[in-house]
């Protein structure tokens, strides 16, 4: 069922929807006539001589020189030629799509002031799957993601490159293999294509569906290590958690009673200390601030996915326009460091966890770094290894990029939100998390099965527990002797970006949010 795209509604499992899965879009009929209402306003004003930003004017420090009637319509053309200054590797696929849906959405306000001809192209491009090769590297975050936005408007004037079938072409080859008519660019058009944050927005709203799932998948975790070290369970009481009222810490302790139900440990069958160590019982409390912390973060990908991010804006029933600041991707930026922030700090107390399970001194019970043949073997003591490098490298990584303005265009834009390079590096820590979530996933399922082994009889583990025990069992073997562990640790990887864990688990025991 296709995406109806009419400025109001679009939420990030749309965009994932249209990004990942190639869901069709559709223009609202009302919004097709919100911007037919809108460029004619324009183009009154453009007969009338009447100054507009970025239409009869430079942009930046050069908004005070007037074009001339000649001028206008090639200068959309060099605008988007300038912009088009990126660097690096191509932005992923799905990246590109996220950009281009918002940048529709935004159009159809009304207020953008382009001809319908470029919002129609962009849907048709979703639609049949023209996807401009876009670089990586370039935006500062305001006047929005000008760089790579404008390789997507290349596509407008026929130009620039972009995928079509899996394949690399230029991007008049790819329009023409699609059927897509080339539209070209009038005054306002360009401007209107680049001029908001669409691409940090986009990444950012992939982002946050795929952090919702690793999250969910780090109670999954928590819970297995738990049972194999017999934590004591009370601090999961949600009641304990409602008297404080954080949601995120009730919703995380609720996760963990669904996981755990069933098992010895739930049902009070074993013996537990009084009190555990923080990074025992402190997890609902940890994980519920990044929960919290998406919530937050979720609600502002939102809003701007919704909302008008362009300059000038134009409001035809007033016949009025303003100029100001809504590329502005600070809103965007903030939130989204603290998503990163908050993946690296659960990304730690997931390596505590796994340090418990190997330090004999605090595993209660467990052999040495969890293998049966110490000193000939050394078990996972190097699992630890990888997985710290991998959290230094998200500490390096979760320093914010929205204060790490330089100013720029003669100090015309001298505060930027430099919100790529969160949605940049934030990539990078979810996929350092990945991995050090599969090396907990992996050395807890080593320990669970020592538990059983080591005193010669079984233990009922939670229904959440065994499922996750069972679905990791399919991908990596009980370590009984060494061997290198590099596979394995890049099967666990995997399978957790995969969501294979999430998903069995939540058939097994129920939703987890």
């Amino acid at each position: 069922m296709a995406i109806v795209v009419s400025g109001a509604g679009l939420t990030i499992r749309d965009v994932v929807k249209v990004a990942r899965e190639g869901e069709k879009v559709e223009l609202h009929p009302d919004a097709l006539e919100r911007i037919k209402k809108c460029r004619a306003m324009l183009e009154k004003k453009i007969q009338a001589r009447e100054i507009v930003y970025g239409v009869n004017t430079g942009i930046g420090e050069f908004s005070e020189m007037v074009l001339d009637d000649a001028q206008i319509k090639d200068f959309q053309k060099y605008l988007i030629y300038n912009h088009a200054a990126g660097i690096g590797d191509p932005l992923p696929i799905e990246d590109v799509r996220a950009a281009m849906l918002g940048r529709v959405n935004v159009h159809a306000h009304g207020n953008s002031g382009c001809r319908p001809e470029i919002t129609l192209t962009l849907v048709e491009m979703l639609n049949q799957g023209v996807t401009p090769m876009v670089c990586e590297k370039g935006s500062v975050g305001a006047c929005g993601d000008l760089a790579p936005m404008s390789q997507i408007a290349l596509l407008m004037l026929g130009e620039g490159q972009a995928y079509y079938q899996d394949v690399l072409y230029e991007g008049g080859v790819a329009l023409e293999k699609a059927g897509i008519p080339v539209p070209g660019l009038e005054a306002r058009d360009g401007l209107a294509t680049i001029n908001g944050s669409n691409v940090i927005t986009g990444m950012s709203a992939l982002m946050l569906v795929d952090t919702d799932s690793w999250l969910r998948q780090a109670e999954i975790a928590a819970c297995m290590s738990l049972e194999a070290l017999k934590a004591n369970m009370k601090p999961y009481t949600p009641k304990l958690h409602e008297v404080r009222g954080f949601p995120g810490a009730v919703r995380s302790a609720r996760a963990v009673q669904k996981i755990i139900r069933e098992g010895d440990l739930a049902e009070g069958r074993l013996k537990v200390k009084v009190q555990d160590a923080y990074s025992m019982r402190s997890t609902p409390q940890v994980i519920g601030t990044a929960h919290d912390a998406v919530a937050w973060a979720r609600q502002q990908v939102e809003i701007e996915l919704n909302g008008v991010g362009d300059n000038p804006i134009f409001f035809p029933d007033e016949n009025l326009q303003l100029s100001g600041a809504n590329f502005q991707g600070s809103p965007i930026a903030l939130p989204m460091d603290m998503v990163g922030v908050a993946v690296t700090f659960v990304s730690v107390m997931s390596e505590r966890r796994m340090n418990r399970l190997n330090n004999p001194a605090l595993s209660v019970g467990l052999p040495a770094f969890l293998t049966k043949g110490g000193g000939m073997f050394s078990g996972m003591m190097l699992s630890q290894y990888t997985a710290d490098m991998q959290i230094v490298e998200q500490r390096i990584l979760s320093a914010p990029a929205s204060i790490q303005s330089i100013p720029a265009a003669a100090d015309q834009e001298d505060f930027v939100s430099m919100g790529m390079n969160t949605a940049l590096k934030n990539r990078q820590i979810l996929d350092n998390a990945y991995g050090v979530l599969g090396i907990e996933f992996m050395a807890a399922a080593q320990a669970l099965d020592l538990r059983e082994m080591i005193e010669d009889k079984p233990y009922v583990y939670g229904l959440g527990t065994s499922k996750a025990r069972e679905v990791i069992r399919r991908h990596v073997e009980f370590l009984d002797v060494d061997r290198p562990l590099y596979p394995d640790h890049n099967r666990m990887k995997d399978l957790v970006a995969s969501k294979e864990i999430l998903r069995e688990v939540e058939e097994k025991v129920g939703p987890l949010d």
